[in-house]
């Protein structure tokens, strides 16, 4: 196969992750960022409940706080999501809470909600939280940002594949310049002064998936389902990788043969074969699966 033209060499991005490494020995949580993401095998809780979507973009609130509760304890290993907070955020950080704001399937409300609580019991104050998708270069917060929470609903989309955690941040920059060979160069998103290092959480939002599209911007309910599902991990590559699965088990379900994405959404791969921000492989992922277990498509 032909090497791919990224714009930038592993070199390049691999110079933030020396600010990584630094924050790792001052203590702070371990980021999501370039091969210290890589160093081990990357633990991913998929966790479900077949009572959380109520109707589309419609879920039981208590239902998704606990859910992040019980996946956050397993991610980290402590005793209580209190104690996983606090070891993600500190109170003197400035977080950014990046969202997406698709109008047919948005992170919804009733997440952001949970999460937003989650930083300010860290004992972040309300004027250094801020919860945004197209307008993060606007927003002092995010411009000023020592950790950032990455969470949004996974779907197909006509440019990338599928639009998931990776692709999140595309915000954070010029979006037509990622748009070449099916945006395979997202990964560089994760090395902008904005994004840097400052990952904390990833949540990629599996309550009613999108698994397939026609033409760019469209959506038809049709083509969603109650999977009931969050996929929480500090790695988005191997949380879009977990998520990619499942979306390209379903649509084998659904159209009775191995239909692939049009196009392929190959920049969760080459995010770690390329630019090394995460475990796209399965046999270096951990994942973790708690509640409903039924039609789990992995």
């Amino acid at each position: 196969m032909a090497e791919r033209k990224t714009g930038l060499s592993r070199r390049d991005f691999m110079k933030g992750v020396g600010g990584a490494l630094l924050g790792m020995a001052a203590g702070l949580p371990r980021p999501a960022f370039g091969k210290v993401a890589q160093a081990g095998n990357s633990r991913v809780v998929l966790i479900r409940n077949e009572d959380v979507v109520r109707a589309l973009n419609d879920y039981d609130a208590e239902l998704i706080q606990a859910m992040l509760d019980e996946a956050l304890v397993a991610l980290f290993g402590l005793e209580t999501p209190s104690d996983c907070w606090a070891q993600m955020i500190r109170p003197e950080d400035a977080v950014g809470i990046k969202t997406n704001v698709w109008p047919y399937l948005p992170t919804p409300p009733e997440l952001e909600g949970a999460i937003r609580r989650g930083v300010l019991g860290a004992g972040v104050p309300e004027e250094n939280i801020a919860m945004s998708d197209r307008d993060v270069l606007r927003i002092d917060v995010f411009r000023r940002s020592t950790a950032l929470i990455n969470t949004r609903p996974m779907r197909t989309h006509a440019w990338s594949g599928v639009g998931s955690l990776i692709k999140n941040y595309i915000t954070f920059d010029h979006p037509p310049d990622y748009h070449d060979d099916a945006c395979a160069s997202l990964a560089k998103l994760w090395d902008l002064p904005t994004t840097r290092g400052k990952t904390r959480l990833n949540v990629l939002v599996m309550l009613n998936p999108q698994f397939h599209n026609i033409g760019p911007h469209h959506f038809d309910p049709v083509y969603t389902w109650p999977y009931g599902g969050l996929i929480v991990s500090t790695d988005p590559v191997a949380a879009d990788a977990v998520g990619l699965r499942i979306i390209q088990q379903k649509r084998r379900l659904v159209f009775g043969e191995d239909r692939p994405l049009q196009p392929t959404a190959h920049h969760i791969a080459l995010a770690d074969t390329e630019y090394g921000l995460g475990n796209a492989a399965m046999e270096k992922i951990e994942l973790v699966r708690l509640g409903w277990q039924d039609d789990s498509l992995i």
